[in-house]
């Protein structure tokens, strides 16, 4: 699917308002994937959370300290939509 990121900007602790380029906006709930540790884990201080911003060329979500996410997975969470899989192709 891979819809690119356009706009995102911190709206609560751990929150973000997220415009995708298909027109789509959506709020998306990263307290649980900031438990995690290393680079996630950094962000849970606010000030580095709203560090947040949008790289144009990975179409996603990044912070200094080179933490990003996925565009699909913020995508299926800012809309309720599942992430689509590709087809099992049967093996020749």
């Amino acid at each position: 699917m891979l819809v690119d990121i356009v706009e995102a900007r911190p709206v609560g602790a751990y929150v973000l308002q997220i415009r995708f380029a298909d027109g789509v906006e959506g709020k998306v709930d990263l307290d649980r994937i900031l438990l995690w540790k290393g680079l996630f884990g950094v962000l849970r201080d606010p000030v580095r959370f709203a560090e947040v911003r949008v790289d144009p060329e990975l179409g996603t979500i990044v912070w200094p300290n080179g933490a990003d996410i996925d565009p699909d997975v913020l995508y299926a969470a800012g809309t309720g939509r599942p992430v689509p899989l590709p087809e099992r192709v049967a093996p020749r």
